[in-house]
């Protein structure tokens, strides 16, 4: 699998043949030249991670794209006539790699704030974006999209839940902060569990994983 980063939350994974873009949103840089889109996943509806602006644009020289989201991601989708499949835990979406559906609810960012739906997506049975939640598949991981700072997350929470979890290698994002980031990866470095790598996405840059 290809891992490609445009920026915080942004991560377009290429796998047999297949190119899916995750969390195209407001911070997300370098899109314009995409192409040969297979499907773009939308997690939850915050403009961090789906800017319809931007996937508009990116519709335009994508039109074979399928776009799969949760609910109120393809809600506000439809209201500016895009249309997009809205799905649930425990779907499963064909988009020539397998596509598993987790989590219902973006994680609290304080109780008088009201909460969105939010889905992770776990990619070819391989690399799993849980999007702002800490959701725990119910089959092993192999890499991991890791926040690393967002008012909803604090540092305890993601290093138990890189633990619980256990990848083969973990993808640092929500990380548009890059001072707070470059801290966050060292700590996460130090304390994330044996068998681990820390790989940190360069912008534009694909790696190998």
């Amino acid at each position: 699998m290809k891992l490609q980063k445009f920026g915080h939350c942004c991560v377009l994974a290429t796998e047999a043949g297949s190119r899916l873009l995750v969390d195209p949103g407001c911070f997300s840089t370098g899109l314009e030249t995409l192409s040969g889109l297979t499907g773009i996943l939308v997690t939850h509806v915050h403009d961090d991670h789906l800017d319809i602006g931007r996937l508009q644009a990116l519709l335009a020289t994508n039109p074979g794209a399928r776009i799969v989201s949760d609910v109120a991601s393809a809600a506000a989708l439809a209201d500016a006539g895009v249309k997009a499949e809205a799905v649930h835990a425990g779907d499963e979406v064909d988009l020539g790699v397998p596509v598993r559906v987790y989590g219902n609810e973006h994680a609290v960012i304080h109780p008088d704030l009201p909460n969105v739906p939010n889905v992770g997506f776990l990619i070819a049975d391989r690399f799993f974006y849980a999007g702002d939640a800490l959701t725990v598949p119910d089959r092993p991981v192999e890499v991991l999209a890791l926040p690393v700072g967002a008012p909803w997350l604090n540092m305890a929470e993601a290093i138990e839940w890189l633990r619980v979890v256990r990848p083969r290698v973990a993808v640092p994002v929500h990380d548009c902060q890059h001072v707070i980031a470059e801290m966050a990866y060292h700590v996460l470095e130090r304390l994330g569990p044996n068998g681990t790598r820390l790989l940190a996405l360069s912008a534009g840059t694909p790696a190998d994983v």
